[in-house]
């Protein structure tokens, strides 16, 4: 579950192993760099860590954000 604080969404995303987490972070990467809008995040084996914010609207959460989170979500189900 994605949770806004600090003027970010977060969400914590874990998987069986390594090569799972690197699988679902390049169809991230596919779906955000075709909405041009890059998420800063972190993997540490199975686990990758994501923050959405809009910097071009003062590093704050944006409708841009949430669309990219449920792209991201849809994208998760295939692994959970």
């Amino acid at each position: 579950m994605w949770k806004e604080e600090d003027n970010k969404l977060k969400r914590s995303f874990k998987f069986n192993d390594f090569k799972e987490a690197i699988a679902f972070m390049n169809e991230v990467a596919d779906i955000a760099d075709e909405l041009d809008h890059h998420p800063w995040w972190s993997n540490v084996y199975d686990t990758v860590n994501i923050e959405l914010y809009t910097h071009d609207a003062g590093n704050t959460v944006t409708d841009r954000d949430r669309k990219l989170a449920q792209h991201i979500d849809t994208i998760y189900e295939q692994y959970a």
